[in-house]
């Protein structure tokens, strides 16, 4: 991959990486606000859930992190944008849409083929 393409991917990362960082911060300084006391157990379950949610959320964006971080060391060691199952360059459409992705369209189609078999024959 050209090495301007390259930048672009970085500065991409770099501003998903930043935004997620920011928001757990504004994540944790808000759950770690004096707590209300609810008298009403609806209430209260419903502070609950929502703060379930949300720690589900930080969660899946805690994985995503790291996700970014992995690309960020393939751009460096001159591995990101190929597929790691086939070898072949992943498009750059692909990389628009998904830019953590580590595999091309055709393979991640064939693993969840696989998985999808799989599954199938458990249930």
């Amino acid at each position: 991959m050209e090495k301007d393409r390259l930048e672009h991917f970085k500065v991409l990362l770099n501003g998903k990486l930043e935004e997620l960082l920011s928001g757990a911060d504004k994540a944790v300084s808000g759950m770690s606000e004096k707590e209300e006391n609810f008298p009403d157990p609806t209430d209260r379950a419903s502070l609950e859930t929502d703060r379930n949610f949300l720690l589900r959320v930080k969660d899946r964006e805690r994985k995503l992190i790291s996700k970014i971080n992995e690309a960020l060391e393939r751009i460096d060691d001159g591995s990101y944008g190929v597929c790691e199952l086939c070898g072949e360059d992943i498009s750059e459409k692909r990389l628009e849409a998904r830019p953590v992705t580590t595999c091309c369209i055709e393979c991640k189609k064939e693993e969840e083929e696989t998985e999808k078999a799989k599954s199938n024959k458990t249930l």
